[in-house]
């Protein structure tokens, strides 16, 4: 049976809110989800990047998954909108806060970098605006080898007739040059109103140009591996990659553990 995850649903500060939403979430077969931080630097003034609530201290009693005798496993996630090189900061100790980094580039430049040297898990695909640029298939299967994936979010598109033409025009866009391979697929909900059902996820994917296999694994299988490759790089010293197909544990490995990450372990 396929876990569904949803790596991206807004921090909401608000704690009732924040409680319906992921009472929606654990309703509708999401096993786990991630709270988004969005930080995005400005060049008027020095920002502090945000640090995670514990979740027990935002919900008492985590909701329990439909289908499934265990509750969401909630985790929080950072996501730096660069408009500037500088914005991302390589081995800052404020990442480490966060199970999931992600970032979202505004140029072409950034994109590339992303793609090819960041250290970090999740590339964002601006989907409430026309791309700055275009995709190009080099930087893009750089990113895929180093096991990054590229995310694709709906929820502009419930909101806005407009925005639905960016996200349905910018999602194909890039499935034409990844062809459909480490995508996930996220809501950035910003209320319960706006999550979808795992399938209900998974049929919107066929408008972005995903085959149905690829729309499956890309709310199931990839979101594991964007784990696992989250879960290696905060534990070793220097990027380890994770392949999709590596969905239980990376090859060569023990009790889930790579041998890398057992080298950078302390003696």
């Amino acid at each position: 049976m396929a876990v569904f995850m949803d790596l991206n649903v807004s921090f909401l500060p608000d704690r009732s809110d924040l409680r319906s939403v992921v009472e929606t979430a654990a309703h509708l077969g999401f096993s786990t989800i991630a709270l988004n931080y969005v930080f995005e630097p400005t060049a008027k003034k020095k920002q502090e990047i945000p640090t995670p609530t514990p979740i027990d201290e935002l919900i008492d009693q985590l909701p329990v998954v439909q289908g499934r005798s265990r509750p969401i496993r909630v985790l929080n996630r950072l996501t730096v909108v660069m408009s500037d090189a500088s914005h991302f900061r390589p081995n800052a100790p404020e990442y480490r806060r966060f199970d999931l980094l992600a970032v979202q580039p505004t140029s072409e430049k950034l994109f590339h970098a992303a793609c090819m040297v960041y250290d970090i898990d999740i590339i964002c695909v601006p989907m409430t605006e026309k791309l700055p640029f275009f995709f190009k298939r080099a930087p893009i299967n750089g990113a895929i080898d180093r096991g990054v994936v590229f995310e694709v979010s709906y929820s502009a598109a419930i909101r806005d007739s407009t925005m639905r033409r960016y996200t349905i025009a910018n999602a194909v866009s890039l499935m034409e040059s990844c062809k459909g391979k480490s995508v996930i697929l996220s809501s950035a909900a910003q209320k319960a109103l706006e999550l979808r059902g795992p399938y209900d996820v998974t049929n919107l994917a066929l408008l972005f140009g995903l085959s149905d296999g690829d729309a499956k694994e890309a709310v199931s299988s990839t979101c594991r591996a964007a784990l696992l490759h989250a879960e290696t790089r905060r534990t070793a010293s220097g990027i380890i990659y994770t392949t999709r197909s590596q969905q239980e544990a990376p090859q060569g490995s023990v009790d889930g553990e790579t041998p890398a990450a057992k080298r950078a372990k302390p003696t």
